[in-house]
């Protein structure tokens, strides 16, 4: 993978993620790529806007994990209430009924907490939510090097024509021509998969000049029925990369990491709990690949598979990921699909496809036990082996809801023992726990943004999703102090979310 790389080839697969992370099925991403493509040709865009509404449609959603967390606390699945709150109008009262119909909803006794939760949050608890994909969703499409229209464009996703609703309140011309198309593109394929074309014809035109741009409204409204139709029919891997405009966007193979970066810390952001959790298992597996002696283009594929191989993760709601207790049986079957997910996002696409089998088996086992194969020895290659072997031993390090860190001495002692009753492979256990024990330790250096070291334990505590309050307590200074050191914080970073604070820590490697 030394050449040059199609981009679209990737970020289409991977906007699957960005679809189960959404609560939509796979595939509404790269069909509303499609529409809103072929409506900016409509319109007579010069074809680099084109680009910006083909990069900004694909990936509307990229920041789709940022708000996991507080969704979670506040309405319970999150997944479930995105996908409602997507499509509906919350400036009408049925709107507002049907949003809080899907509070706590399947909680049973514990509903009422979500409901006086979500009361309490308000107005402010939404625009909260809104800026925070939006934040997050901008700054990995900068790390992409999409360029600054696409990057202000994801800013202003959650804008609408009016002005009602929104992160930051822009309205009309002050949203970037690249938003508009993606948001009218991306209702039109929700509600066309809910009630067919007339439902999406029937929408445009009741959101005409409120939500959309009333010129790309008209513009689907003469057109729209062909196109749908046409969409229903197509081949949408094909054809989505068909309509690229030119020149093909490609990219570096070496560059190929860090686009697998991006994605592993958004599926990374969707609980505190595992904020750095992929590049951490990469970091492990490509250290023990080495010690190994495994081949260049052995540790490359086992690295990239590593920071992907939890992609799956967004497809199971918060509620399953942040339950202090043990899981039910209908939350176990979800939680073994997981590895599934990450297959099928990571075979759909050419580059990614030899890293998908890998990083589907990560939670394989030796002696059968594991999941979603249930493959066991030589029926699992060593990549795979020592990919489940780092996962293991990384997660063991990391607090979980239902059970706080273990120290490396301690996840030493229960890796070993698992690999003694059959579980890991005594090779890859031996290699992950050496790469493990000499990684260097942090030296003293000058903190990113200016931040302090005081600045920088705030930080860490603020990522994982704790309160000024909490911080505070945590940290031994008064509510006050943590309160001024957040703000210092967020001003320095150019963040006003902890979601974006935590995507800023994980991007500078704070949290280890």
């Amino acid at each position: 993978m030394d050449g040059d790389l199609r981009l679209a080839d990737l970020l289409a697969a991977l906007s699957v993620a960005t679809d189960l992370g959404m609560g939509h099925e796979p595939e509404k991403a790269v069909c509303a790529c499609l529409l809103a493509t072929e409506l900016a040709r409509t319109c007579d865009l010069p074809e680099p806007q084109v680009r910006d509404v083909y990069y900004t449609s694909m990936l509307q959603h990229l920041g789709c994990t940022a708000p996991a967390h507080e969704l979670t606390y506040m309405v319970g699945d999150e997944r479930s209430f995105l996908a409602q709150a997507e499509r509906t109008d919350d400036t009408t009262l049925r709107g507002s009924l049907e949003l809080m119909g899907l509070v706590g909803q399947g909680s049973g006794v514990r509903r009422p907490q979500y409901l006086t939760r979500m009361l309490a949050a308000g107005k402010d608890g939404g625009t909260t939510i809104m800026r925070a994909t939006c934040e997050v969703g901008s700054r990995m499409a900068e790390r992409l090097h999409l360029g600054d229209r696409v990057v202000a464009a994801l800013r202003s996703s959650t804008e609408v024509w009016n002005g009602g609703t929104g992160a930051f309140g822009h309205a009309g011309e002050a949203i970037p021509v690249p938003a508009r198309f993606a948001l009218l593109s991306s209702q039109v394929v929700i509600f066309d998969r809910l009630g067919g074309p007339d439902a999406a014809i029937a929408m445009v035109r009741e959101r005409a000049g409120r939500w959309f741009d009333p010129e790309v409204a008209d513009t689907f409204l003469r057109t729209g029925r062909d196109l749908l139709h046409h969409l229903a029919g197509a081949d949408l891997w094909s054809e989505v990369l068909a309509v690229e405009p030119a020149p093909n966007r490609l990219i570096p193979g070496s560059q190929l990491d860090e686009v697998a970066r991006v994605f592993a810390d958004m599926v990374d952001l969707k609980t505190p709990f595992t904020l750095g959790h992929s590049s951490g298992v990469a970091e492990l597996a490509t250290s023990a690949a080495e010690r190994l002696g495994f081949s260049t283009d052995q540790v490359t594929t086992l690295r990239r598979a590593a920071l992907l191989h939890d992609l799956g993760r967004v497809a199971v709601s918060g509620v399953v990921w942040e339950q202090p207790g043990p899981l039910t049986a209908t939350q176990w079957e979800q939680v073994r699909l997981h590895p599934y997910h990450t297959e099928r996002i990571l075979d759909r696409s050419e580059v990614l496809a030899p890293m998908a089998r890998i990083a589907g088996m990560h939670h394989e086992r030796l002696d059968g036990t594991g999941y979603h194969h249930r493959l066991s020895g030589p029926a699992i290659p060593v990549e795979a082996r020592l990919l489940a072997t780092a996962d293991a031993f990384q997660a063991m390090t990391q607090d979980r809801p239902h059970r706080t860190a273990l120290s490396p001495e301690q996840a030493t002692e229960t890796l070993e023992a698992a690999t003694a009753a059959g579980g890991f492979d005594v090779e890859c256990t031996r290699a992950v726990i050496e790469a493990a024990g000499q990684r260097p330790a942090r030296r003293e250096r000058a903190w990113p943004a200016g931040l302090t070291d005081r600045e920088v334990d705030v930080l860490r505590v603020l990522a994982r999703g704790a309160s000024n309050r909490e911080i505070a307590e945590e940290l031994v200074i008064s509510r006050r102090t943590a309160e001024h050191h957040v703000q210092h914080i967020y001003a320095k970073i150019a963040a006003s979310t902890r979601a974006a604070a935590a995507l800023f820590a994980m991007e500078h490697g704070l949290l280890r």
